[in-house]
């Protein structure tokens, strides 16, 4: 998910404090708030170095000097290595004392805000449409909610994506199933990892147009199903849970994911423009309880040690964009936490999650992990966030079709670190298992 090159635009004249407290003019009012004075944050190519800057005024050439000069050079918010990335709004640093913290030995030294402040984001409480009727993104529906409120009322072709995806963690597999639609292609596939030795099951498909696919337009309700040479997957949404099945050569899988009662889930769109733009509903930590058949033999799925997480995409997306996704479970934790592809948006799709209850995170995260050497220790860290990721496999998925590529860096793991909840108090993390990853994409 790279962005257009280009150099930065300076001829704005607002300052960067005035610029990160200014949204942009097709955003409702309410999601204008209240600015804090900032220090902006630079996060170079490959997030190898992080460098809060001491005065926002300084003179940086590298930096673009506000957010309303990055939203008009780049598309989609994302970058390509070697731009320089937009102004991130972020809290006062204080300049000496025990806020100075490292993420872990050997990394870079990341600087932040000791305690973790409320989301300046709007919380959305009711049934909401995302477009308007001339397809464009609906300004009422920009913002997080803690249960699925959007219907994906989309409009046009060719830059309109829908996936689900659900990744399940056992203790002894992996499964990754993923139904989509990018307008021109429908995108499927089944993957199974074998924890104990390491063995990989892929059966990717891809169908021209998407022919066949069903994808409902909203979260939670409706059947979604796809179908492919040698690949079926189903999806049943009820109001008390979704049913899964899918069948490949060598694995078939059939699992319930209840919904336990109260159980709350982020969903957030993430506006590039009017006419770009993302709903995505990420929810972590669901019991599961079922099947799983690899090689002729059989596997049982107990809820008590076995979790779901979805990724539920609706949206209308710039053509290059790279993002960042971590998502990891235990009995009663959860975090879910993403990066580049949000930056300058003003919305963010972080969230610590403890016996079902959300805790919004609104501020962007740095992201600091080894692109040369994917299994060494990822590190997420922002006010109220210190999260350090510990692969232990990594899952490569390559596309190159001329114009269209994709390429994924996926690595399963174990988290350890803290995250603080609404309340200021810290959430211990370690022992959460699931997935940190990069994913480039030309589409």
């Amino acid at each position: 998910m790279r962005a257009r090159r280009g150099s930065p635009d300076h001829s704005s004249p607002l300052s960067p404090t005035e610029a990160a407290a200014t949204p942009p003019a097709w955003l409702p009012a309410q999601a204008a708030q209240p600015s804090r004075e900032i220090h902006p944050i630079r996060t170079y190519a490959e997030e190898r170095v992080i460098k809060v800057r001491r005065d926002s005024n300084a003179a940086d050439p590298g930096c673009a000097p506000n957010l309303t000069a990055a939203l008009r050079r780049t598309t989609g918010h994302g970058r390509s290595d070697g731009e320089a990335a937009p102004v991130v709004p972020a809290r006062r640093v204080p300049r000496s004392g025990a806020a100075y913290a490292r993420p872990g030995a050997g990394a870079p030294a990341v600087r932040h805000y000791p305690l973790a402040m409320p989301t300046h984001e709007r919380e959305i409480t009711a049934p909401v449409d995302l477009c308007l009727p001339d397809g464009r993104l609906n300004p009422d529906a920009v913002g997080w909610s803690r249960r699925p409120l959007h219907r994906a009322n989309l409009r046009g072709w060719g830059r309109t994506k829908r996936w689900e995806y659900w990744g399940i963690v056992t203790p002894g597999h992996i499964v990754g199933l993923v139904a989509s639609s990018l307008d021109y292609a429908g995108v499927h596939g089944v993957y199974v990892l074998d924890r104990a030795t390491s063995a990989e099951i892929t059966k990717d498909v891809v169908v021209p147009l998407a022919r066949g696919a069903v994808l409902p337009d909203r979260s939670g309700a409706g059947r979604a199903s796809v179908r492919g040479p040698g690949l079926r997957i189903d999806i049943d949404q009820r109001p008390e849970g979704t049913s899964l099945r899918a069948a490949v050569p060598g694995v078939r899988l059939d699992v319930e994911v209840p919904l336990p009662e109260g159980h709350e889930s982020l969903g957030v769109v993430v506006p590039w423009s009017a006419r770009r733009f993302q709903y995505t509903v990420k929810d972590v930590g669901r019991p599961v309880r079922g099947t799983l058949t690899v090689g002729g033999t059989r596997h049982v799925l107990d809820e008590a040690t076995s979790f779901a997480v979805l990724d539920h995409g609706r949206g209308r997306w710039p053509y290059s964009i790279t993002w960042n996704w971590a998502a990891g479970s235990a009995p009663g934790r959860a975090i879910q936490l993403g990066g580049k592809w949000t930056d300058g948006t003003r919305s963010t799709e972080n969230a610590l999650f403890v016996d079902g209850r959300m805790h919004k995170i609104g501020d962007e995260l740095a992201w600091v992990y080894d692109r040369r050497d994917w299994m060494r220790p990822w590190r997420m860290t922002g006010p109220g966030v210190e999260v350090v990721f510990h692969p232990f496999h990594e899952k490569i998925s390559r596309t190159e079709l001329g114009v269209v590529g994709s390429e994924t860096h996926q690595c399963f793991g174990h988290f350890s670190g803290r995250a603080r909840t609404d309340e200021g108090e810290w959430v211990d993390l370690d022992g959460l298992v699931g997935w940190a990853e990069e994913a480039r994409q030309r589409w």
